[in-house]
C-alpha cells in the first residue's frame, strides 16, 4: 500500500434515530482511526422510510461528506425541495428526468477530487433506466470535465459509485461494468453486510453490501415483531425502528492518488455503545 494513499468511508443505510446517534457517536472516532479524507453515508431511511432536513444536516455535522440514498428518498415530499437546493444529497441518477435533486457531485476536498455517483439496480425493484448506461454517460460528462479543469493534474479524481440494489448478481455485474473507471464500486439496500469484499483485477474496491448503521438485533433495522407481522399476514404495517444498542457498519478503502485505483478494502462493524 503507498504512503501517500488516500483513505475514504462508505458507509451503509442510516436507520432511523438509532442509526443517527450512532453515526454522532461514532464516526469522528472512525474518520481519526481510519485517517480518512471523504465519508459517504445511505441515508434514505434515516426517517425509517426517506429522509428530512433535519435528519441530512445531522448527519452532515456527524462528519459525513455526501449523503446517498435510494429508491425510499421519495417517501418524504417535503424533502425533495432540500435536494434541490443540496447538491451533496444526492438520489440514484438512473431515475428519469424530471427528478428532483441530483444523482451526481464533485467535491474538491484536501486537493483532491471526488466524483460521487448513486445508482440503483432494476432486478427486482423498479425498473428505471439502466444504470450501467446512466454510469458510463456521467463518466463521459462530469468525470472528463472534473479531470480537464486547471486544477485537475494537481487534483487527482476519485470516482465513488452507491449502488442501491437487491439483486448480487446486478451488484456483482456492474462492479465489474465499472472495473478500472471507478475507485469504488459498493452496494446498499438490503441492509446486511456481505463478506465479499475485494479489489477487482482493474483496481475496483468492491462489496455487494456495506450493511447498515443502526440497531442489529432487529430485523433489517426494524422492530422484529412489526416485521413478523407483516411477513405472516402480508399487511403493510407502518415501520418502527428497533430498539437497543447500535452499530456502525462500512468499509474503509485506500486509493492510489497517481490512479485513482484501490489498494485496500477493508469492512468493519463497530458498536456505538
Amino acid at each position: 500500500m503507498p504512503d501517500n494513499a488516500v483513505s475514504v468511508l462508505m458507509l451503509g443505510d442510516v436507520v432511523g434515530e438509532a442509526g443517527i446517534r450512532a453515526l454522532e457517536r461514532t464516526l469522528p472516532a472512525l474518520i481519526q482511526r481510519f485517517s480518512a479524507v471523504f465519508v459517504t453515508a445511505n441515508g434514505e431511511n434515516s426517517s425509517v422510510l426517506g429522509m428530512t432536513e433535519e435528519d441530512a444536516r445531522r448527519i452532515f455535522a456527524a462528519g459525513v461528506d455526501v449523503i446517498t440514498s435510494g429508491n425510499h428518498v421519495w417517501e418524504k415530499r417535503p424533502f425533495w425541495t432540500f435536494m434541490d437546493s443540496e447538491e451533496r444529497t444526492l438520489r440514484p441518477a438512473n431515475y428519469p428526468p424530471p427528478a428532483a435533486g441530483h444523482g451526481f457531485v464533485v467535491i474538491k476536498k484536501k486537493s483532491f477530487r471526488f466524483l460521487v455517483i448513486n445508482l440503483q439496480g432494476r432486478e427486482y425493484m423498479t425498473p428505471i433506466d439502466c444504470p450501467f448506461h446512466v454510469f458510463d454517460e456521467i463518466i463521459k460528462t462530469a468525470g472528463v470535465s472534473a479531470q480537464t479543469e486547471d486544477s485537475a493534474p494537481d487534483c487527482p479524481l476519485f470516482v465513488l459509485v452507491d449502488f442501491h440494489a437487491e439483486s448480487t448478481r446486478e451488484k456483482e455485474a456492474l462492479g465489474f461494468h465499472t472495473d478500472g473507471r471507478a475507485s469504488v464500486l459498493a452496494g446498499t439496500h438490503t441492509h446486511i453486510q456481505t463478506a465479499d469484499e475485494k479489489i477487482l483485477p482493474q483496481g475496483t474496491a468492491y462489496i455487494s453490501d456495506m450493511g447498515m448503521t443502526g440497531v442489529l438485533s432487529g430485523i433489517i433495522g426494524m422492530d422484529k415483531e412489526i416485521c413478523l407481522e407483516r411477513a405472516r399476514k402480508q399487511i403493510s404495517y407502518p415501520l418502527h425502528c428497533a430498539e437497543g444498542a447500535a452499530s456502525v457498519q462500512g468499509i474503509c478503502v485506500r486509493l492510489a492518488p497517481e490512479t485513482g485505483a484501490a489498494k485496500f478494502i477493508e469492512r468493519f462493524s463497530v458498536p456505538a455503545d
